[in-house]
């Protein structure tokens, strides 16, 4: 007996859904795609190719299921089949079977069909289409192969014992085994015919289940993704409202950071960037406030002598000597305030092998000019190291000139260098009054002038100590101060070069 099903194939062409990839544009900020709609679409795209990729392979996985299963039955039947022709004895006669019909008769009578499968006796008729002379049971299958003539005329005539036919109103795979005509007896033949098209729509049903549950899990999947991607992604938005209020006037805004992961890294990096910058805009208002009051000073001497100038010649060669003199002091800040803005460039400092002993000695000659003192080259470290010895010689040389400022004729001053620890130091040691604790702080910062020490005829802006530390800090060091033994103050630069000691017997 056979089973009554509809077909209802089903591919997955029909089941394909077409995505639309967004179109970012930058005409406008307000067109821009924002961050989360970004993540959101990336997500929903992902999702939607696995899933669909998961249904597919589950459609194609049944599918085969089916194909295998149906192989397993058409082999089965015939195989039966086959075993009762060779092996079976006629229950009338006690013989072998003599002739086809009652083998037909016999073997359908004991079978029992699947749904969607037939099982059919045929009998050669000559120039017509066989006579079907058993079926296992009434069929319940829409158009079954039964009753269709040139249906059963294809597959009686076929050469293969095993095939596929495709009709109007359905696909039938089918299989046979042949029975040679004899005396009196025409030819004749079993047939097992499957409809797989009931099998392959439950699969197409699956297939359509699935697509339906990844369309729900996808509208899960979007509310649930634009919740959290906004949650995640407020720390941004934080810092790009927080980015627009800033102004040059007020960089005290900050982001509240909470949590550990990388958004609050984020934040905690932005805030040190704000910390930075107000840092950077105060040093800078400061440092034009500073240069601002320096230049005025020599600017209102010199108007105001010009303005009071008159008509005697030595009142006129005395104004031009104090213009000439307030001009070359501005000459000097300018240029001092040109050198610390190129010590933000990375080429302020370019360093090549130096004989350290050859640089010191260079050093101290060219100090001594520089004033009445008791000058003494107090150590001289020996190898070669990577520095730039024009600005080391500029700072030192500054530092030479500091030491004189703040010493009366007569005073020792000690310029030296030594190698300790990996490092490199190159000092001036003055036996002054030294520097007042409360001074020691700021004297490397820009325009800042320690309190007047005895002897001391110091007329500069407060630049010097500035452009030493610029200078030590190009070569990735310091300047420290420290006190000189037996009174007065030790300037020394302290760099981070390795010293290489130069192999004996070396020039």
């Amino acid at each position: 007996m056979t089973a009554t099903t509809t077909t209802a194939t089903k591919t997955a062409a029909e089941a394909t859904t077409t995505t639309t990839a967004p179109v970012t544009t930058a005409e406008h900020p307000l067109r821009r795609i924002s961050a989360r709609v970004r993540i959101l679409l990336w997500l929903l795209v992902v999702m939607a190719v696995a899933l669909t990729a998961v249904a597919a392979t589950t459609r194609s996985v049944l599918l085969r299921d089916v194909d295998h299963r149906i192989d397993r039955l058409l082999a089965q039947e015939t195989a039966e089949f086959t075993n009762l022709a060779r092996e079976g004895v006629d229950p009338h006669t006690g013989r072998k079977f003599a002739a086809p019909d009652p083998l037909l008769r016999l073997f359908l009578s004991r079978q029992y069909a699947d749904p969607d499968e037939e099982l059919l006796g045929l009998v050669g008729r000559p120039g017509k289409a066989p006579a079907k002379k058993e079926q296992s049971r009434e069929p319940r299958i829409d158009h079954p192969l039964a009753e269709d003539p040139a249906a059963l005329r294809t597959v009686f005539g076929s050469p293969d014992a095993t095939g596929t036919l495709h009709r109007d109103r359905g696909e039938v795979r089918w299989a046979k085994v042949e029975i040679a005509a004899s005396a009196g007896h025409p030819a004749a033949a079993f047939v097992v015919a499957f409809h797989p098209a009931g099998e392959q729509a439950k699969a197409g049903d699956v297939f359509t289940m699935l697509l339906a549950i990844s369309g729900v899990a996808l509208l899960m999947t979007t509310g649930i993704g634009w919740v959290v991607a906004g949650r995640i992604l407020k720390p941004v938005r934080l810092v790009r409202t927080t980015a627009a209020q800033l102004t040059e006037q007020d960089l005290t805004q900050r982001i509240p950071v909470q949590g550990r992961d990388d958004i609050a890294a984020l934040a905690e990096t932005f805030n040190g960037m704000l910390d930075r910058l107000e840092r950077a805009f105060a040093a800078q208002r400061e440092f034009v406030d500073d240069a601002g009051h320096e230049l005025r000073t020599p600017i209102t001497i010199v108007r105001g002598h010009l303005e009071l100038m008159g008509d005697d010649p030595r009142e006129r060669e005395e104004t031009t000597r104090i213009v000439m003199e307030e001009l070359d002091r501005m000459s000097r800040i300018v240029e001092d305030l040109l050198l610390l803005a190129k010590a933000e460039r990375p080429d302020f400092v370019t360093p090549e092998p130096v004989q350290l002993a050859e640089l010191t000695a260079d050093v101290f000659v060219k100090a001594r000019a520089l004033g009445d003192r008791e000058w003494k080259l107090a150590e001289v470290a020996d190898g070669e190291t990577g520095l730039d010895p024009q600005r080391i010689t500029q700072a030192m040389v500054q530092l030479a000139q500091n030491a004189v400022q703040h010493t009366v004729p007569g005073q020792r001053i000690g310029i030296g260098s030594r190698g300790t620890a990996g490092r490199i130091e190159l000092y001036v040691a003055d036996s002054g009054p030294g520097v007042q604790a409360q001074d020691a702080a700021v004297i490397f910062e820009r325009f800042r002038r320690g309190t007047a020490r005895r002897g001391s005829r110091a007329t500069g802006a407060g630049l010097g100590l500035a452009i030493v530390r610029a200078i030590a800090e190009g070569h990735g060091g310091q300047v420290e101060l420290r006190p000189t033994e037996g009174g007065g103050a030790t300037f020394v630069l302290v760099l981070r070069e390795v010293l290489r000691e130069q192999e004996p017997g070396l020039p």
